[in-house]
């Protein structure tokens, strides 16, 4: 019987790759180095997306202005800087247009809906007089 062919272009596509325990524990060393600045990749992006949403119909100008440097910040496509929102998304492996996407249908929903942090006017509640628990007494007629 025949062996099997086998094309020696691809045979080495189906041999097991050799790691050096150094090489293995440099790549993981690696990754806890850059440990600290995802973290503050992480810490940057969370904070634009919950100014974005929390200040989007903010009144006063210091919350107001917090909306608008997130929304430009979010909306740019500057790539020139390494905190640009496209880096960080990068940094972080996700979809910049994605998120950017689904951040603009999330504010469209929400301007639809009436959206708009609703103010409630709240009433004081008067104390009620110590006397109106006591029962009443009812006059008898004689």
């Amino acid at each position: 019987m025949a062996e099997p062919y086998v094309n020696d272009t691809f045979s080495h596509l189906l041999q097991p790759d050799t790691v050096l325990p150094s090489q293995f524990y440099a790549a993981l060393r690696r990754k806890t180095e850059q440990e600290p600045e995802r973290r503050l990749a992480v810490a940057v992006l969370q904070d634009a997306v919950e100014c974005f949403q929390k200040y989007m119909y903010a009144r006063d100008r210091k919350a107001r202005q917090l909306y608008v440097d997130a929304e430009s910040w979010i909306l740019a496509s500057d790539r020139s800087w390494p905190f640009s929102f496209d880096n960080i998304c990068e940094l972080l492996q996700i979809d910049p247009g994605y998120l950017r996407r689904g951040l603009l249908q999330w504010r469209a929903r929400h301007e639809q809906a009436g959206g708009g942090n609703k103010v409630v006017a709240l009433r004081p509640r008067l104390p009620e007089s110590p006397s109106a628990d006591l029962p009443v007494a009812k006059a008898t007629a004689s």
